[in-house]
């Protein structure tokens, strides 16, 4: 299918979050920490736990079907799912289970793997397929269950996690409302934040051959360093996006970052001169949900009635691998 518009609106956005709420308090039952110490250095109040039978699955099609409702069309209009995900049900890939799910039968459907820069990453590979007249409709999920890999007994990282999922509906448009974007990785900081495989050796019966087998370990962080990577790049990564949509940082509605840790988005809205009433932040009632983070952000500021048609949107993403990014668009066709 080719499109006859080579620019790209996004038209609707869904939300999705378990029903079992984790407060601080639970937490201080289970590691020695406080809802003083947790709200201080995070400012997470609460965060959002799957338990079974919730899945990923379940949580991304909740959010897509959303998404398409306030879009206006139907799963069979789909032409791609991008599901961007660092948890996925399956291992080779959970997109084709939520495609399944919504009955989106003519859509071709993958996961995308960049952690919590995922959805930045996902929304600029949507538009490419969209802008090079491949297709017409794609369906961006962003989602994560981490509380599947927290080590629950280290308080450092385990207080910081929640699990969520967000969706939009891109489409072909005769204007282009994506203005603009960046992206970026740096591999030699890598070691600062992983979900590392753990093998462990088995010989194979009647031979000399060695394979590994195994699991992955629970996420490592080293926090102060992820903290200084993000107050210095993502400021940086704005500021360059900026320049490409020739904007000022007063033309910003609304900056919706990754929603990490209250001191990080603080700190780059002060940076970047943004004052906080345009600074979009729930992460006090959903934790760090990874992928999931912007567009479920996104997605409460629509249903509340603050983002409105035209407006000019700010997003950046970052974390894992190391791995950030930002976009610029305005909201609606």
């Amino acid at each position: 299918m080719q499109n006859l518009f080579n620019g790209i609106a996004i038209t609707g956005s869904g939300s999705a979050v378990p029903q079992t709420c984790l407060t601080n308090e639970n937490l201080t039952q289970i590691v020695d920490t406080s809802d003083e110490w947790i709200t201080t250095r995070t400012g997470i109040k609460e965060r959002k736990i799957a338990l079974a039978p919730e899945s990923l699955t379940s949580l991304a099609t909740a959010a897509s079907q959303q998404a398409l409702a306030a879009a206006g069309i139907t799963a069979a209009d789909i032409n791609l799912i991008l599901l961007a995900t660092s948890t996925p049900d399956d291992l080779f890939g959970t997109a084709c289970r939520v495609q399944n799910e919504l009955g989106a039968i003519k859509a071709v459907a993958f996961d995308l793997t960049a952690a919590c820069s995922g959805f930045v990453f996902g929304l600029v590979t949507a538009a490419q397929y969209i802008k090079t007249g491949v297709y017409e409709n794609v369906l961006l999920i962003g989602a994560d269950i981490l509380s599947r890999w927290v080590d629950w007994e280290d308080r450092g990282s385990c207080v910081l996690f929640g699990d969520g999922a967000g969706a939009v509906v891109i489409q072909a448009n005769k204007s282009d409302r994506l203005l603009g974007f960046t992206l970026k990785s740096d591999g030699t900081q890598n070691q600062y934040l992983n979900l590392n495989y753990k093998g462990t050796t088995q010989e194979l019966n009647s031979s000399e051959i060695q394979v590994t087998q195994g699991k992955f370990h629970p996420i490592t962080m080293n926090g102060r360093e992820v903290y200084r990577f993000a107050v210095q790049k993502v400021p940086e990564v704005i500021d360059k996006t900026l320049f490409t949509a020739h904007l000022q940082a007063e033309d910003i509605d609304w900056l919706i970052l990754h929603q990490a840790n209250q001191r990080i988005i603080n700190a780059v809205a002060e940076r970047l001169e943004i004052p906080q009433h345009k600074v979009i932040s729930n992460v006090a009632n959903y934790g760090n949900t990874s992928a999931a983070s912007i567009p479920l952000a996104l997605d409460e500021a629509v249903r509340q009635g603050k983002i409105q048609c035209d407006d000019i949107i700010a997003i950046s993403g970052f974390g894992a691998g190391l791995s950030w990014g930002a976009a610029i668009f305005k909201w609606g066709r």
